[in-house]
């Protein structure tokens, strides 16, 4: 019907527009043919991460991110999230999405990309720590953290659960995407990731956190999207495991995991699965997978269109 194709192009127009303020990082991938990157075709990478649920995995990941002293400390001390959230919203959304679908010498360029922002973030945390940036430990708390979500998003609000066995292939998949930055450790099955993140002894109040989580539960967004905006953070900040969620001063709210599954199914209408993902699967010549809507046209290019 003709007013379900208008309120999906509504819908696009809007999503796309808050991921357009960072270079498409796959404008190219056609010249790379039958180049898999990473992961390809049969990976669990490509199913979790094509999938609408990462719009919640990205903004747990930032709450728990938050939740480190020293890495609050350097994202408060260096970062420009709060003049340009939604180029950062674009930049790390752009760098996703090329280390899970990108071919080989994208995946390079972004990671290069990040090594080059990160070289400058260094100091001394509220409690007289060091941070940096490209420390091991702490890269593997941004990058472990990352996995995780998308993998509970994946598992609460996607279309069907992994099971077992896919559950452990996504973390070890995403050691891969670690590896590349230097992070250490890189636990490689689900369980031992939770545990490592909700033990790590770095957790802890500070300044940053509270201004980070502040800024993560209402940023300056235009109007229209402040109300689902709203609705992926309560679900986002439902799934942050308990402890956790009592130090970064978050509650759970009743209703708000049903109200993201509603949402996220009615975003996965709307928008379908990512075209990067549809991108990558003819670059390498797969089929789509079946009950699979792809949105294909048109084709971000550089600086326009959604880079999920």
């Amino acid at each position: 019907m003709a007013w379900r194709d208008q309120l999906r192009k509504r819908i696009v127009a809007t999503t796309t527009g808050l991921f357009a303020h960072a270079p498409y990082p796959l404008d190219g991938t056609l010249q790379y043919e039958g180049d898999p990157g990473l992961f390809g075709p049969g990976s669990v990478t490509w199913r979790v991460i094509g999938d609408v649920v990462t719009f919640i995995g990205g903004i747990r990941a930032l709450l728990i991110q938050a939740a480190h002293r020293e890495v609050a400390a350097g994202v408060a001390d260096h970062s420009r999230y709060q003049d340009d959230p939604l180029g950062r919203l674009s930049r790390t959304s752009a760098y996703v999405t090329a280390t899970a679908f990108g071919a080989r010498p994208e995946v390079d360029r972004a990671v290069a990309t990040v090594r080059r922002a990160h070289r400058p973030v260094r100091g001394e945390s509220h409690r007289g720590l060091p941070y940096d940036a490209d420390d091991p430990a702490q890269a593997a708390w941004v990058h472990n953290v990352l996995t995780d979500s998308f993998l509970e998003a994946y598992q609460v609000f996607g279309r069907e659960r992994l099971d077992g066995a896919d559950v452990d292939r996504f973390v070890a998949e995403q050691t891969t995407v670690g590896r590349l930055l230097d992070a250490d450790p890189l636990p490689d099955t689900a369980a031992a990731l939770r545990a490592w993140i909700v033990g790590n002894p770095a957790v802890g109040a500070s300044p940053g956190m509270r201004d980070e989580v502040a800024f993560v539960r209402s940023p300056p967004l235009p109007l229209k999207v402040k109300i689902p905006y709203r609705v992926l953070y309560l679900a986002a900040a439902a799934t942050v495991p308990q402890s956790i969620r009592r130090v970064l001063g978050l509650h759970r709210v009743p209703g708000a995991i049903t109200a993201g599954r509603w949402l996220t199914g009615f975003l996965r209408w709307a928008l379908g699965y990512s075209p990067s993902w549809y991108l990558a699967l003819r670059r390498v010549g797969a089929p789509l997978p079946p009950g699979h809507r792809f949105r294909t046209e048109p084709f971000p290019s550089a600086g326009h269109g959604s880079t999920r």
